[in-house]
């Protein structure tokens, strides 16, 4: 077969995407030796992806995720290496695209908080672009071939928000996180006091996205002041408009020891992890939700909202709360932290929950799919 990867997600551009993209493209290089890849990149990661393997081919699709271009020039670019198949992994499938493809969905967030607090955009600008979105799901989930789901609830969603979905069409392949340590040459000490942190802290990565409920958690990390009056909440994350407008709520009510540092690279952040106290992780809504299982993987022990996907994802390897209850967050972090036997705990069991994933078997169960598809 020619497959064709859109791969413009690809690396640390995408983030959770292009960790997927980059996972998936890496892997199949290693499994496959039949099948010819072309991997399609944008400008910014070209040079970023180098082939390892003959049969993988890049090329240039320096096309705008979500825009016109996207729509109308990347078709014709796919059509000219005349590909027996497409695996796109995000749901912007170009309409134009009429061949075989199949796509990943990795979650149906825009469709359950379609709220204009979720953009920074004009609100009327806003709505046409949502129901935009909504129509390019509806034609990537309704003309492929196969759909990848990266969870049994993101593949429950799906059937549920779109009718006459037959169950077999959709395929789950599990995403995984890495489970060894980059720890940087630079000294601890030296880290900790470069992104001002002190310990002890609690730790959370990830954006600040409203459904990832970082104001119920710093409300409630508040409310821990007075009986943890030393602990520090540290919140990794690239600087954007909901990281600026969290960093007002938090001077706006006085609270203190809240210490936002931003983008972290890889090395820094195995620092920042290993001097945790624990990975706090309250999000109202997840696809996967990779970030509990990568603190798992560096030790900590993880205290997470009970959405149905974490629960799924995490098992018994992590100590839930309900996230909409700022009281109930605060409980949680606190009987975690005063009882050392719990962390121990849901530590060794975070280390047994991480060794169920791996990426080399969603590479090899996307083959599967690929190899599904009749042409």
């Amino acid at each position: 077969m020619r497959i064709g990867i859109d791969a413009r997600f690809f690396g640390p551009i995408g983030k959770g995407l292009g960790r997927y993209t980059q996972k998936l493209v890496e892997k199949l290089e290693k499994l496959d030796l039949v099948n010819e890849y072309l991997v399609f990149l944008k400008k910014e990661n070209f040079d970023e992806y180098q082939p390892q393997n003959p049969n993988f081919k890049k090329v240039l699709a320096d096309y705008k995720w979500y825009s016109i271009s996207e729509q109308l020039s990347m078709p014709r670019l796919l059509r000219k290496y005349k590909l027996d198949l497409v695996h796109f992994p995000h749901f912007n499938v170009p309409f134009l695209y009429k061949e075989k493809f199949v796509v990943t969905i990795h979650d149906l967030i825009l469709i359950h908080f379609p709220t204009i607090k979720n953009t920074t955009l004009n609100p009327l600008y806003y709505w046409i672009k949502f129901i935009a979105y909504r129509l390019i799901i509806n034609f990537a989930i309704g003309r492929s071939e196969k759909i990848i789901a990266v969870s049994e609830f993101t593949k429950k969603d799906i059937v549920e928000n779109y009718e006459n979905i037959p169950l077999e069409k959709i395929i789950v392949t599990h995403e995984a996180c890495e489970d060894f340590c980059m720890l940087s040459p630079n000294k601890d000490v030296e880290i900790l006091k470069r992104y001002a942190i002190i310990k002890p802290y609690l730790i959370y990565v990830g954006n600040a996205y409203p459904h990832k409920n970082l104001e119920k958690l710093v409300g409630a990390f508040s409310s821990l002041h007075e009986k943890h009056p030393d602990l520090s909440l540290v919140l990794v994350g690239k600087e954007d408009y909901f990281y600026r407008r969290l960093k007002d709520v938090v001077a706006k009510k006085g609270i203190d020891m809240v210490v936002f540092v931003g983008y972290v690279p890889d090395y820094d952040l195995d620092t920042l992890f290993h001097n945790a106290k624990a990975f706090v992780f309250p999000s109202l809504y997840e696809g996967f939700g990779l970030p509990p299982l990568e603190a798992m993987a560096k030790g900590l022990p993880v205290i997470c909202s009970d959405h149905p996907c974490m629960r799924e994802i995490l098992g018994e390897s992590a100590y839930y709360f309900n996230g909409k209850i700022e009281a109930a967050i605060a409980k949680a972090i606190d009987l975690v932290l005063l009882n050392n036997d719990l962390q121990n705990k849901i530590r060794e069991a975070g280390y047994r929950q991480i060794k169920k994933y791996s990426w080399k078997k969603m590479a090899e169960e996307t083959m599967g799919v690929y190899k599904s598809v009749k042409l």
